[in-house]
């Protein structure tokens, strides 16, 4: 890959691709400068600008805790069609739940 010639976006999904895994976004965006063989005079400048490129691509995915992905790597939401139907599901799962808990209590109490 022609790093120098590429843009920031695309030397991050590159980067994230032969990781196969998730990154810390600072070490990417650290990679991705590196790579870029950029000049950087101010560094928290440089990855704030790279983040914030990752950050609206649509290619890459925020995992939580600092941590970055590729979109790919998840499967599509399953939209429901009715919030209600998921909670009588909810409730269901708690009912049951609590019934066991109360046969459980019940069986060690006799």
């Amino acid at each position: 890959m022609d790093f120098i010639n590429s843009s920031e976006v695309d030397i991050a999904y590159y980067v994230l691709s032969q990781a196969g895994k998730t990154l810390y976004y600072k070490d990417l965006v650290l990679e991705v400068i590196d790579k870029k063989h950029k000049p950087v005079q101010n560094l928290s400048a440089a990855i704030s600008e790279v983040y914030t490129l990752i950050n609206m691509d649509s290619r890459f995915h925020y995992e939580g805790e600092g941590q970055w992905g590729l979109t790919e790597w998840n499967p599509p939401e399953v939209k429901r069609t009715h919030a209600t139907s998921r909670r009588k599901t909810v409730s269901k799962a708690a009912a049951k739940a609590s019934s066991d808990r109360k046969k459980k209590l019940e069986s060690i109490q006799e």
